[in-house]
């Protein structure tokens, strides 16, 4: 969220908004008057302990009579010590450990990117990496490679498609020729789902490379990491018992070279939490789309960093565009919100025909009728097959990926949580499941926790089916077909006929179906929120929403009110 819902201006601190806020402003505001604050500074500790929940980590710009009176506060510091609130130069307004975090995040990545030196590669190497490809569609590809050598620190980022995973493969081995692997490799990602889908990908890609690469090239290949899949908490050795990560300045990661991807997810602490835990010499790569949605957590750093570095020209930054997977006609659709031009996204529409079409729906009655249309479409497959093997759950696992509904919102008439509903209770009549029938033939379910005893990941899809011997068991994808587990040994789950945006990331369909609430001044709709929805979809999408709310999103480019891109400009 922006910063003007908390600024100087706004209401008194938890008059509006939902109860928890009201509760946490109320709790902040009391413990500062408690503590010898002031009314003021009361009243902003409790925005800006709010705004937290939201996003952002300081409320900014205060005014210059406000900045007075807080300097005077014993409980508002510069920074310079610990203090319970802080007070920069430009007039923001922090609690404490938010600006430690972006303090120190800040000060990392430009010692990092100071100590880059950049090395030349022999254009002869360059071209053994790319021994099928095309310069004019992989020349960002080509660039990232050749720009990553000597550094310390490195962006790269771009939309779905746009071949970021193939480009980290051949960075890791242009690196490990220069020596910079040190004690070896580690790739990871936010969450468990991303974390499989990075490995599985390298493996996949490395296996392609490996016919075509010279044999010397074969022990760089043989060292990429594509067993385990890790998550940035394991990859920092996250401890439950002590609430703390073991892994810091006094135990390093022991890699020399550092991979983490759909780093649009990470937020301020978790990238604090990273930089600590790096060797001094070790090569970070960030990989992420900018332009997706940020991350749960307080910040916008991969968004922050791209913005402040594509300011700069910056040569350790490199952004792919060139899209090898989404068909050609939905490319000026996704370049439209990603640049929040409405006069282009209408153009793009209309040309598109039907790769992209828009249905109004303003009410939960018109929704609730195409979702029953969805289903029917589906029942009109036919019955689920029964299946023999991993291979058959596979591809019925594909076809199951060929269209995915996607909800701005969870609850209410317009979130996942209904179309589910609906479309369970329309399935259940068409193929006649007896109501006391908890899994059937053609359940699907997504994984909402992490076990990693099972390899099951928040966010994997699963396909209830019959085995050969009769036998309901649930099928997830796995490396070369899929994996079957009894219905009662899954983690915790839900139906995912439907699910939201936030839960897509990272994932593409052949064909995505996206709902947005009709109200256009709905607090969830922004332009990152399209983007990241309409960028799904490889083939065509459908956009069921009012051309208000699709207008509304697109004029809103979300901005969290902090000062980490200024405090990475500080010299």
């Amino acid at each position: 969220m922006s910063a003007p819902r908390y600024d100087a201006r706004a209401p008194e601190a938890g008059s509006d908004g939902p109860l928890h806020e009201r509760a946490l402003a109320r709790a902040i505001s009391r413990w500062v008057l408690a503590h010898g604050g002031g009314a003021r500074l009361a009243e902003l500790a409790g925005r800006v302990a709010v705004a937290e929940l939201s996003g952002d980590t300081a409320l900014a710009p205060l005014d210059p009579q406000a900045c007075d009176a807080l300097r005077r506060e014993p409980l508002v510091g510069d920074g310079g010590t610990p203090s319970s609130f802080v007070l920069d130069a430009d007039g923001r307004f922090y609690l404490w450990r938010n600006h430690q975090h972006e303090s120190e995040v800040a000060a990392a990545i430009r010692a990092r990117r100071a100590a880059g030196v950049a090395r030349p590669l022999d254009p002869d190497v360059l071209a053994t990496l790319f021994p099928d490809g095309d310069p004019a569609r992989d020349g960002a590809q080509r660039a990232a490679v050749a720009a990553v050598g000597g550094r310390r620190f490195f962006v790269l980022t771009g939309g779905p498609g746009t071949g970021k995973t193939t480009t980290v493969l051949r960075m890791l081995l242009r690196l490990q020729r220069d020596g910079a692997a040190g004690e070896g490799i580690a790739v990871a990602a936010p969450t468990g789902k991303a974390a499989q889908r990075l490995v599985q990908s390298l493996r996949q890609e490395s296996a392609r490379l490996r016919a075509h690469l010279p044999a010397d090239w074969q022990p760089a290949l043989d060292a990429l990491p594509t067993g385990e899949a890790l998550t940035v908490h394991r990859l920092l050795g996250w401890s439950p018992a002590l609430n703390a990560f073991r892994r810091g300045p006094a135990s390093p990661i022991a890699a020399g070279i550092v991979v983490v991807d759909e780093a649009s997810m990470l937020d301020l602490a978790q990238l604090r939490a990273l930089l600590r835990a790096l060797r001094e010499d070790a090569v970070l790569v960030l990989v992420g789309d900018a332009d997706q949605l940020n991350p749960v957590g307080a910040g916008s750093v991969l968004m922050d960093l791209v913005a402040v570095m594509e300011a700069e020209a910056a040569p350790d930054l490199v952004r792919l565009q060139h899209s090898f997977r989404a068909h050609g006609a939905l490319q000026p659709v996704n370049r439209a919100v990603r640049e929040g031009d409405a006069t282009a996204l209408a153009d793009a529409l209309a040309a598109a025909g039907d790769r992209a079409r828009l249905l109004a729906l303003e009410s939960p009655a018109a929704v609730a009728r195409e979702a029953r249309r969805w289903a029917d479409a589906l029942a009109d497959r036919g019955a689920p097959p029964d299946v023999s093997d991993g291979e058959s759950a596979a591809a019925a696992l594909r076809l199951l990926a060929q269209h995915q509904l996607l909800c701005a919102l969870r609850d209410g008439p317009y979130g996942a949580d209904a179309l589910n509903s609906i479309i369970e209770r329309q399935l259940r009549q068409r193929w006649r499941v007896p109501g006391d029938q908890d899994w059937y033939p053609g359940r699907v379910v997504m994984v909402t926790r992490n076990h990693y005893g099972a390899g099951l990941f928040n966010g994997d899809l699963g396909l209830c089916l019959r085995d050969g011997e009769g036998r309901l068991q649930v099928w997830f994808e796995d490396e070369g077909g899929a994996r079957a587990f009894a219905p009662g040994a899954l983690p915790a789950h839900d139906a995912a006929w439907a699910i939201t945006i936030h839960k897509s990331q990272g994932s593409e369909y052949t064909h995505a179906t996206v709902l947005l609430p009709p109200d256009p001044d709905h607090r969830i709709l922004s332009r990152q929120l399209l983007y990241t929805a309409l960028s799904r979809a490889k083939q065509s999408v459908a956009l069921w929403a009012p051309r208000a709310s699709v207008d509304a999103a697109l004029s809103r480019p979300v901005a969290r009110s902090g000062g980490l891109a200024s405090k990475l400009l500080a010299r």
